[in-house]
């Protein structure tokens, strides 16, 4: 009787997923990357495939992956077909090693109502590619461009074109030397309404985050972690501690990627 007690408990505690409310199934498919939906969850049945289907599940798009260059092709592909899916409602998109001006551009004319933007090791996409999809996205609240080729120039006109903008990351990690104020210069002058600031690795001086603080008076959290030419001291360091609710030292432990030197190969690094 034991075993067979054993087996009907089994089967009691044993769902079919199938039998989810549809915003259940739709919610915990939404926790997946776009290349898992479209690869492989939306093929499991047909009600997963109608969900998928949804506008509403393209909301935000997270085209997370294994930063395989010989896939970038592949994944442009997918990423438009995920920005089609929205119809016009994308809010949130994550893109990570790959992604042209093309791309951008088309999803530039597709996603007026952007509010976030994500570019992780994006190298083929340019200053002027960045700069013409930035002045299609006026609603655009947080931006993030780390390790991408980008400018102060496409800085420029980011803050010019975005005036909603209330977070920016520009974490560039140049080699250890590197001194320019241009970025923080354009940054002090066209982000007025800026709340959150990460700046991995930038060159500016005390001169740069002298204008920054000077332009942006909402800053409450500012992260200059390995920007080596800051120098924290004095009139300086207090105002930082008194107006910045969240500071982070340029000595402070490093972010969990780093900047190898097969990588510091590819930048033109200018001098101011």
């Amino acid at each position: 009787m034991l075993p067979r007690k054993r087996k009907k408990i089994a089967a009691a505690e044993t769902r079919d997923w199938l039998e989810l409310p549809s915003e259940v199934t739709a919610s915990v498919l939404s926790r997946l990357g776009a290349i898992e939906i479209l690869n492989s969850a939306q093929t499991v049945c047909s009600q997963w495939r109608n969900i998928c289907k949804d506008p509403s599940m393209w909301r935000s798009i997270d085209m997370r992956n294994l930063g395989e260059r010989d896939k970038d092709f592949v994944h442009e592909k997918i990423c438009v077909h995920a920005v089609d899916r929205s119809c016009g409602h994308l809010l949130d998109i994550n893109i990570e090693y790959f992604g042209t001006d093309e791309l951008l551009f088309y999803i530039s004319e597709r996603s007026v109502h952007l509010k976030r933007l994500r570019l992780f090791s994006c190298y083929e996409i340019s200053d002027e590619g960045l700069s013409e999809a930035a002045s299609k996205f006026p609603f655009l609240e947080e931006l993030e461009i780390s390790i991408c080729p980008i400018s102060k120039h496409a800085v420029e006109t980011i803050g010019r074109s975005c005036p909603l903008l209330k977070s920016f990351k520009y974490n560039l990690q140049r080699c250890k030397g590197y001194v320019c104020d241009d970025e923080a210069l354009a940054i002090a002058q066209t982000m007025p309404e800026l709340r959150h600031l990460q700046l991995l690795g930038n060159g500016l001086t005390n001169g740069g985050l002298q204008a920054i603080l000077d332009g942006c008076p909402h800053l409450e959290h500012l992260d200059l972690r390995q920007c080596f030419s800051v120098r924290l001291v004095g009139n300086l360091e207090r105002r930082c501690v008194e107006s910045i609710k969240n500071l982070r030292h340029p000595s402070d432990p490093p972010p969990d990627y780093v900047l190898g030197a097969e990588d510091l190969d590819f930048w033109d690094i200018p001098s101011c």
